[in-house]
């Protein structure tokens, strides 16, 4: 392997310019004040945790963390999620707090992956963890805190999909009763949207001609409550049915919160069949083909940390926020003042400078001469590639401010 550029740096990282930390930034404030107004408070976590503990939590795979040794040999990752770290905490730092426990999060997570796949080894998440609830209200409230984080972000036009890994669990335990290996087959081409590869493993199954046509049924439950009746008749096991119901109580809340025409219900949403054990979803952009949004229910997590307890919650995808609403800073009302002094006029010019900033304005000072105040363009205010609504001078021969817009 040659040795990189110094320019260069690691595949699936990158970094960002001050107009696009200016809007992730802005995301970030609008999104957590969002989801403080529901009464969520944030929490932070570090960004190294022990391998043996949170690593192995995490819904991450294990050849997509990135793990490291420290100075004793013991292994450690770089958090893949947030949800794990959060676990911890609440078993031990929170071990005394009463449940419900509503906990918001912003922070950069870390996963390897495939240097020809495209995709970023590290980004930014924005989500919350309801824990201590295992009712349908707070499936509910994770749904509908998505859809106003979501608008909150600046995000017009999605769509939430959700699903519960209970029904798809019950109807294949129901219809290929002692065969696992078909049931993981078929729920990895459902989790990785290959509706053609789910098809042909059915095939490849040579199931008598109901239940393959059953199965290939739910590849059309998609819609909205009308769903669940279709669900409710297709499948007797009682597993599957409890889903549904399940599903249908959370549909009633969001009816109440009237966020439905966001949402879809879909059969086939199954999230990490090994992580989730109830309500999944995803949130999708229309301009944008990778999910913005994801979340679910996790009632197992919490025991691997010695506090059992039911918990749901999810995560914006932030960094692909960013690029679906675009990475420039909107400059529009910002106030930019350009203060010019000569030797004579600096203790004057710093002073006004200070109090402005104290005023909440970005101010820029510079040591300047009447010739340098002189050849600024008046038109746009630029000085020295950068555009300034206002201009004052603290410069002998210089008689009066360079007016901006307004002036």
């Amino acid at each position: 392997m040659s040795k990189p550029k110094v320019f260069e740096k690691p595949i699936g990282v990158k970094d960002y310019l001050p107009g696009a930390v200016a809007k992730l930034r802005h995301i970030e404030r609008d999104v957590l004040a969002c989801m403080k107004g529901w009464g969520y408070e944030q929490i932070i976590t570090p960004t190294m945790e022990y391998y043996d503990t949170v690593g192995v939590a995490s819904s991450t795979s294990d050849q997509k963390l990135f793990k490291l040794l420290n100075n004793r040999g013991t292994t450690l990752v770089l958090r893949s999620d947030m949800t794990a770290p959060i676990a911890r905490v609440v078993s031990s730092l929170l071990k005394e707090s009463q449940f419900p426990l509503r906990l918001s999060y912003h922070g950069n997570v870390f996963r390897s992956i495939e240097e020809e796949s495209g995709r970023e080894a590290e980004f930014f998440q924005t989500g919350v963890e309801l824990v201590g609830d295992a009712s349908a209200e707070a499936d509910a409230e994770v749904v509908a805190l998505a859809i106003a984080s979501l608008k909150a972000a600046g995000v017009d036009r999605f769509k939430i999909a959700i699903g519960h890994v209970g029904f798809l669990n019950g109807l294949f335990e129901e219809t290929l009763a002692g065969r696992e290996e078909a049931q993981e087959q078929l729920k990895s081409c459902l989790l990785n949207r290959d509706y053609v590869g789910y098809r042909e493993s059915l095939r490849g199954l040579k199931l008598e001609e109901p239940v393959q046509r059953e199965l290939e049924g739910i590849l059309r439950l998609r819609g909205g409550q009308e769903i669940c009746e279709q669900a409710l008749q297709l499948s007797a096991d009682a597993t599957a049915q409890e889903s549904i119901r399940h599903l249908c109580e959370i549909w009633d809340v969001l009816k109440a919160y009237g966020v439905c025409e966001h949402v879809l219900i879909d059969l086939t949403m199954i999230g990490d069949f090994s992580y989730y054990t109830g309500m999944t979803f995803e949130g999708y952009a229309a301009d944008l083909g990778f999910p913005v949004a994801s979340g679910g229910r996790y009632d197992n997590l919490l025991s691997q940390f010695g506090r059992p307890a039911p918990a749901t919650g999810f995560a914006l995808k932030t960094t692909r926020i960013l690029e679906l609403v675009g990475a420039e800073e909107d400059t529009t009302g910002t106030t930019r003042v350009l203060i010019g002094y000569d030797g004579e006029g600096r203790a004057a010019a710093l002073a006004a400078a200070q109090q402005l900033r104290e005023q909440g304005t970005a101010v820029i000072t510079e040591r300047m001469t009447v010739e340098d105040w002189k050849e600024l363009d008046a038109g746009s205010f630029t000085y020295k590639g950068v555009v300034y609504t206002k201009g004052l001078p603290y410069i002998g021969g210089v008689d009066k401010a360079t007016g901006g817009s307004g002036q």
